[in-house]
């Protein structure tokens, strides 16, 4: 099996079988994006705590890239500190630039590495990362 058909199993895995999928009952912070381009949307939910992102859940409709990349995001930061989400943030931006990244134990992650060659579909990939930046930067607003 090559490189690139790892990928696409690990991103259809994402995409099936959805991590954190649903939303919180309570007074999470929920933030709302869209991609007008192509009809992706999400919501995000973010529990913020004492600095740290305890939990994450999103929603929303779109191709198997934008779902997948949101399963694989809300997984990564969970338990993470405001700073290391935003710095996986940076790194997938980096990533989407066709630089070389290591996410750590998070590897999942480098399947969604060969979007940068379709420039149309990187706003699928950081729909959701997007939306975790907008998410935190609001969190920190209301401090």
């Amino acid at each position: 099996m090559n490189l690139d058909d790892l990928y696409r199993r690990v991103i259809m895995d994402h995409y099936k079988n959805p991590r954190n999928r649903g939303s919180f009952d309570d007074d999470a912070l929920k933030i709302e994006l869209n991609n007008p381009t192509c009809g992706d949307r999400i919501t995000l939910q973010l529990k913020v705590e004492d600095g740290i992102v305890k939990d994450a859940r999103y929603s929303g409709e779109g191709c198997s890239i934008s779902m997948s990349s949101a399963s694989m995001m809300t997984e990564a930061v969970k338990g993470k500190t405001v700073k290391e989400a935003l710095d996986f943030a940076e790194h997938f931006s980096s990533m989407m630039k066709g630089e070389t990244v290591d996410f750590g134990d998070y590897e999942d992650i480098e399947a969604l590495s060969g979007v940068n060659k379709f420039p149309a579909r990187i706003k699928c990939a950081t729909l959701a990362w997007n939306a975790l930046r907008k998410g935190i930067d609001i969190e920190q607003q209301h401090k």
